[in-house]
């Protein structure tokens, strides 16, 4: 093998030589302005619950609550995504607690409003943390789940969401129809600049299974949620689901889960000019943690991970890790 004069002409390890020009020619990075951290809210007082199949994440009464917005202010996390864990004597076959204007969502918004206006709030409109049955609609007399009727209802959470001061409605349902009919409610009661971020792609996966724990829908669950949530097979499907959304006034739409549908994120960015929003789901995180935990991978995976969805062309990241990997970047 020839050794001497110019070969090869060409050497791409030059920009790998160190680290300032590894930083240099960079494509892609990661920023804490990336992140949305999400957040469990429970009932009663001074309470800090671990969630045993999600390690480091917690539920947190809602006491405890301004003292995380502000460690997120603090670390200029744009925005937190807040879920209820609402108990079972307050769970019914419609999920009439999510129209309640006294339920965990709506006194942690007005909670958060009263005093912090610099971060986003982004609040799920769907019904499985309310049903008795665990799915994220009402269920006619056959057990499928109810369209129009659960889009019915959205709209009203939606509206109520938004009264108690949510910027950012997120319809994680994959019911047909209910971004365009959310998006009138909105206008015609004067929320014109409450955003939507749609889950429009949202995958029948099997990489939930700590989230439903940590809502304390998993238990409930009847049944699979494979009728309205998207086939993990399809991948054109997922084009097809975006332009619906955006054309019916998405601000921004969301692929979920994260890691196994890089592809789908790539597929959705470069079809369409709106801003990809990637959930790194429950299941990915436990991994990771499990992982880093045995000794399998090291702490490095976690940032790895993330910037794999910038690279997809992600431009947020719905993440636990955001309060770790926030610190981490600084």
């Amino acid at each position: 093998m020839k050794t001497h004069g110019s070969y090869p002409n060409i050497r791409l390890r030059r920009n790998r030589k160190s680290s300032w020009c590894r930083r240099l020619v960079s494509e892609n990075n990661l920023s804490p302005n990336d992140l949305i951290w999400p957040i469990f809210i429970r009932e009663g007082k001074n309470i800090k619950e671990p969630i045993d199949s999600l390690p480091g994440v917690y539920r947190y009464s809602l006491d405890k609550i301004e003292t995380l917005i502000e460690k997120a202010i603090r670390k200029k996390i744009p925005m937190v995504a807040l879920f209820p864990n609402t108990p079972k004597n307050k769970k019914n076959s419609k999920g009439s607690e999510a129209l309640n204007k006294n339920n965990l969502i709506c006194k942690a918004l007005r909670l958060i409003k009263k005093n912090y206006n610099e971060i986003g709030l982004m609040c799920d409109v769907a019904l499985d943390p309310y049903t008795d049955h665990g799915h994220d609609g009402i269920l006619n007399k056959n057990g499928y789940v109810d369209n129009d009727k659960t889009v019915e209802i959205l709209v009203k959470q939606s509206l109520l969401q938004a009264e108690m001061g949510c910027d950012v409605i997120a319809p994680s349902d994959m019911m047909d129809g209910r971004v365009g009919e959310i998006r009138k409610a909105l206008d015609k009661n004067n929320f014109s600049l409450v955003q939507i971020l749609s889950y429009a792609v949202k995958y029948a996966s099997n990489f939930y299974g700590p989230f439903r724990d940590a809502v304390g829908s998993k238990i409930s669950l009847k049944g699979d949620k494979k009728s309205y949530q998207m086939d993990f097979r399809n991948s054109k499907e997922a084009l097809r689901e975006i332009s619906l959304d955006i054309n019916e006034g998405a601000d921004f739409v969301m692929v979920k889960p994260g890691m196994p549908y890089l592809d789908i994120i790539k597929l959705v960015k470069d079809n369409f000019k709106i801003p990809v929003f990637a959930y790194q789901v429950s299941g990915e995180y436990s991994l990771i943690k499990n992982g880093i935990k045995n000794n399998i991978i090291n702490e490095d995976a976690i940032y790895e991970s993330l910037i794999a969805f910038k690279r997809a062309g992600a431009s947020g990241i719905v993440t636990y890790f955001a309060d770790y990997i926030a610190d981490k970047l600084k």
